[in-house]
């Protein structure tokens, strides 16, 4: 029987002045966290529109290698966005505690290691 899961603080879709990831704790329903689902779905909503552009792109052979240049660019900070949302909705993913039929927690099956941090 599955139980109680665990739950990490949440990601945010930007970093801190310095560079550094910044970290939301709650229960995602507050206006905080409202802002990063906003956030998070102008992401992938510009990343989705990149990819139809660098599509296009390639079937043109009249695309300048500096257009592809910046194209490519454009992919990759996209690519590093929607890598964070993926790490950071992967995070919130409850990992769940076994507990045996007295109710008390049991360690996981061996293999189980939960949220990977890349």
């Amino acid at each position: 029987m599955i139980g109680r899961a665990i739950h990490n603080g949440r990601l945010l879709p930007w970093s801190s002045p310095e560079g550094k990831p910044c970290y939301l704790i709650g229960d995602g329903t507050g206006y905080l966290s409202r802002v990063a689902d906003n956030i998070e779905s102008v992401q992938l909503g510009m990343a989705a529109e990149l990819l139809g552009h660098a599509a296009d792109m390639v079937d043109d052979r009249q695309v300048t290698p500096e257009q592809l240049r910046f194209v490519v660019a454009r992919m990759a900070e996209a690519l590093r966005d929607v890598h964070r949302i993926a790490r950071s909705r992967g995070a919130r993913l409850p990992v769940p505690v076994l507990e045996d039929q007295e109710g008390e927690a049991s360690e996981e099956e061996e293999g189980d290691t939960g949220p990977l941090d890349v």
